[in-house]
């Protein structure tokens, strides 16, 4: 029955958690483990409603669902992993709680409220045109480099969604942390909690996560390293334990 929803090369990639599946395409970009963290660090209320901006094939969302969130809108600009979020939604049963927009963020004004939000998310592109090299297939590019939505894009659809108090949870490139605190600053999205995030112990951080909350004051609580593996190169206990955690 699930093969009936995968076109030519696309696959169905367990989630593992609540049974969770997705699907993801071959030749696409598929989502990392820089999305998992993002899911499981972001501060969720049990029933709370969140946008994820820049779903690619709806990893976040789905893995807010099971944190708790009541629903998740998520925005993608790209029509074909617009629609393989769809299907991961329909293909999970909970089309009425993940929904997918496919729009460009960049004009969100026109497309959702503002200031309603209880939690806004975003896995960006981390590097600017010109850094890296571009993949020359369009989706992954756009995934991967500042093609259609700057890390300035980003923030300005986050404060525009987020309501008062409200929270924007994005994970970035350690290089750009003090371009990231400065824009979501000047945005009025205070960062209030900072985690960097080490592949192993003895190993410089590859990404940072942060969250910020609209109208608050100054303040920063920088939390403890997150290692992903130890030094055997199994994973550690923390992301060992985001799989024992389930809420049902």
């Amino acid at each position: 029955m699930e093969e009936k929803c995968l076109q030519p090369g696309e696959r169905i990639d367990d989630l593992l958690i609540q049974g969770l599946k997705i699907v993801q395409h071959e030749k696409e970009f598929c989502f990392t483990l820089d999305a998992v963290l993002l899911a499981h660090f972001a501060f969720i209320k049990s029933g709370a409603a969140a946008i994820d901006l820049g779903c690619g094939t709806g990893a976040v969302s789905l893995l807010l669902l099971a944190r708790g969130a009541d629903r998740v809108d998520g925005v993608e600009i790209s029509p074909v992993l617009a629609d393989m979020a769809r299907r991961s939604a329909a293909l999970n049963g909970i089309s009425d709680r993940f929904s997918v927009l496919q729009a460009d963020f960049r004009n969100i004004k026109g497309i959702l409220p503002g200031g309603e939000c209880e939690l806004v998310v975003s896995n960006p592109p981390y590097r600017p045109q010109g850094h890296g090299r571009i993949n020359p297939n369009s989706r992954i590019a756009q995934a991967r480099h500042e093609i259609t939505a700057t890390l300035a894009d980003v923030v300005a659809a986050a404060r525009y969604l987020v309501r008062y108090r409200g929270r924007f949870a994005m994970v970035h490139l350690p290089e750009r942390m003090a371009e990231v605190i400065t824009a979501l600053r000047l945005a009025g999205l205070e960062p209030k909690r900072l985690r960097m995030v080490h592949s192993a112990p003895d190993r410089k951080p590859t990404i940072f996560l942060v969250e910020s909350i609209r109208g608050a004051k100054p303040g920063l609580d920088v939390l403890p390293p997150f290692i992903v593996y130890n030094s055997d190169g199994t994973y550690t206990e923390e992301i060992c334990g985001y799989y024992r955690q389930e809420i049902t």
